[in-house]
């Protein structure tokens, strides 16, 4: 079976032709495996349960609220990425409760590229 022929870069200004949606230099991390696991990034059993209770008391979705929309809560957010800070990873005034469709339109928009600093991750019970 012959392959497509390469397209453009995904990644804006960017001139170099791929098979896949982003040429070896753009592949989001995601992508390319180079992640973190969740655990690692600070989402183990303490934020399960955290989530879990946030979700229960406040289970709609703040951007379809905002839109006259009522949506159940799926995800809870970080309204600020953390980005390994523990005061803003375990500070509930930095939670949100979200769909999965406006939480991946948010964090595609605004965290699409993130920096963790894992140094503090520990120093708050994280």
């Amino acid at each position: 079976m012959p392959y497509s022929p390469p397209k453009p870069c995904r990644h804006a200004g960017c001139p170099n032709l791929s098979r896949e949606r982003w040429c070896p230099l753009h592949t989001p991390q995601e992508k390319s495996g180079n992640r973190e696991s969740a655990h690692k990034r600070g989402y183990g059993k303490k934020w399960q349960t955290l989530r879990r209770q946030f979700l229960l008391t406040h289970p709609l979705c703040v951007e379809c609220q905002r839109a006259g929309r009522l949506t159940p809560a799926e995800v809870v957010d970080h309204i600020v990425p953390h980005r390994g800070d523990p005061v803003k990873m375990w500070s509930e005034a930095n939670w949100q409760s979200l769909c999965k469709p406006c939480h991946d339109r948010k964090t595609g928009a605004q965290d699409s590229r993130p920096v963790y600093d894992y140094q503090n991750m520990g120093k708050s019970g994280g």
